[in-house]
């Protein structure tokens, strides 16, 4: 197969891939509810002695919380940044609404495919969060090592998402690697 052809050829799975969810208003909500999941956990994950503190003095604190983090996002990171969070965040919920509709499809038997998502939502999660989930286990220097802040490695979890959804295309279709 050329270069041109394979490219083409991934350029169409990912587009079938990303079309995927928006194929029924069920589909359309849960991928939107899973990115929206996906986003305030990552907000509230980047200072999470803040965000506990704001959270158990009352849930009436939940929107100042997560606009103050957005606007820390902003300005430690800039709008680049926070592109990044929301492009995981919307990645996160189309593949987890395309491993859903593989799992149903083929079964568990398939899930050594579907275990490719994972390093993309660790990676990614664990450079959205900041030293919050990295401080959990153990490596709280780490990210501040990291130049751009860890966009590099937000990138990375970007990238590898992207490809699992070119490897997947549309789940409704069997794919057969001949």
């Amino acid at each position: 197969m050329s270069g041109q052809t394979r490219v083409r050829r991934w350029g169409t799975d990912l587009q079938s891939a990303l079309a995927y969810p928006m194929s029924s208003a069920p589909r359309v909500l849960s991928a939107i509810f899973i990115a929206i999941v996906t986003y305030v956990l990552l907000i509230l994950s980047t200072f999470p002695e803040m965000s506990i503190q704001m959270l158990g003095a009352g849930v009436q604190w939940f929107d100042d919380s997560m606009i103050l983090l957005t606007e820390n996002v902003l300005a430690t990171n800039g709008w680049f940044g926070l592109a990044l969070i929301i492009s995981y965040a919307v990645l996160t919920g189309v593949s987890i609404v395309n491993v859903v509709a593989q799992v149903s499809a083929t079964g568990v038997s398939s899930l050594s495919d579907l275990l490719g998502v994972l390093p993309g939502l660790v990676a990614s999660g664990c450079a959205s969060c900041g030293a919050g989930l990295l401080g959990f286990l153990g490596f709280a220097g780490a990210l501040a090592a990291m130049p751009f802040h860890g966009d590099l490695l937000r990138v990375g979890g970007i990238i590898l998402l992207l490809a699992f959804l070119v490897r997947a295309g549309d789940p409704r279709e069997c794919r057969l690697n001949i």
